[in-house]
């Protein structure tokens, strides 16, 4: 009646339908799938601090002190403690005069662009940014302009050849989540400075990770103070949930006022928000240095692995180790027989990313042990081989 069977059909022809895994126990290097033990290759919890003890202790002592929900929305009665303190650690941290918290990284872009464009405003967007990001400068009904992926060439001729009569943002991934290479952020500083834009990086997976100190991709390449709009998540690399944006004191305040996400959201509990702060207390410590060394060596030992088998990793440069297929059923198929051998690694198909540049997306931690990445790396290459893809 309703037509629904009939398109659920069609993705199932078109090899594009999704169905949810059922994973038990905590995001660790090891889980139960099915009741079977596997190798997890698909979680974003790079430093595995989703189970980390200091993490599970801020969270049990924050429920005891305040309970289990914040309540209300910020703007109501919403805002507690916790959320106050979170803020102002992410600002130290991000090195910002101020910073905000959403509940997702879906949330803060959906939030943060609609608010700060509209009508007789550009964005300028990199072609393989985030669906939050697309989503977002949607729902600005600023005039949207996608630049060539990383061309920076081409985006400085965008800006050059673009009237604007209000203001430009630029905006890109730090970290693309599909692909692993990074933003040139360097350079779009430089085009910031030459064509008075704004610039905003979403750095969903480079916060605790990249850079010197896990400030992420702007530290990594040395522009921290030239990107105005710093957001990123706190459920990836920092092991908790929710997202934020850092910036000045007047970003902030016009958030607040306008992001609509913000606005009328029910606001992150109390044990989300301590697991965080001790998240960034971790990051912080020698043993955060300490796990994002063993990321970066886990990281090119899998990738360089896999690039000497043949595989085509897409340019990756981080955790993130895509490997291109092309179409969605040997994909899928792929993904299935790793599966079968204990190796859990996901496809992406459309709309997560163009037809004919379906993937595996297999994502490392710094709590992977070496023996177990290189058995997965012969049971990638062997089935691999199987299938044709290299």
């Amino acid at each position: 009646m309703n037509g629904f069977r009939e398109e659920l059909e069609g993705l199932r022809q078109q090899g594009l339908f999704r169905s949810l895994r059922v994973v038990g126990g905590p995001q660790a290097g090891r889980v139960l799938l099915d009741g079977r033990e596997v190798l997890l290759l698909c979680s974003n919890n790079y430093l595995g601090l989703a189970d980390h003890p200091a993490l599970k202790e801020a969270s049990i002592r924050a429920v005891e002190r305040y309970g289990v929900s914040s309540g209300a929305s910020r703007l109501v009665s919403g805002t507690m403690e916790l959320h106050d303190a979170l803020e102002k650690r992410l600002a130290a941290f991000k090195g910002t005069e101020s910073a905000l918290v959403f509940n997702s990284g879906y949330a803060a872009n959906t939030g943060i662009i609609p608010a700060l464009v509209g009508k007789g405003d550009v964005i300028f967007s990199d072609r393989l940014n985030h669906a939050s990001i697309v989503d977002g400068a949607l729902l600005s009904r600023a005039r949207f302009v996608r630049y060539p992926h990383n061309d920076m060439a081409a985006l400085g001729r965008l800006l050059a050849e673009t009237d604007v009569a209000g203001r430009r943002l630029i905006v890109t991934d730090g970290v693309f989540s599909m692909d692993g290479d990074l933003a040139p952020l360097a350079e779009l500083a430089a085009l910031r400075r030459k064509y008075g834009a704004l610039l905003m990086v979403d750095d969903a997976h480079g916060t605790g990770v990249l850079g010197p100190t896990g400030r992420g991709s702007a530290e990594l390449c040395g522009v921290p103070g030239e990107v105005d709009i710093q957001m990123g998540t706190l459920g990836k690399g920092l092991g908790s949930c929710g997202a934020y944006v850092a910036g000045s004191r007047e970003l902030v305040e016009l958030l607040v006022n306008r992001a609509r996400s913000f606005i009328f959201s029910t606001a992150l509990p109390p044990a989300v928000l301590a697991a965080s702060l001790a998240a960034l207390d971790l990051v912080d410590s020698p043993a955060g240095a300490n796990l994002r060394c063993r990321l970066a060596r886990n990281s090119e030992l899998f990738r360089n692995s896999l690039r000497d088998a043949g595989f085509d990793t897409m340019g990756s440069e981080t955790q993130i180790v895509p490997l291109f297929v092309g179409d969605a059923e040997p994909t899928m198929e792929f993904s299935r027989r790793l599966l079968a051998e204990g190796f859990f690694v996901q496809g992406i198909r459309p709309p997560t990313v163009p037809a004919g540049s379906c993937r595996l997306r297999c994502t490392l931690m710094a709590t992977h042990g070496e023996n177990d990445l290189e058995r997965a790396v012969a049971a990638i290459g062997r089935v691999g081989r199987e299938l044709g893809v290299v």
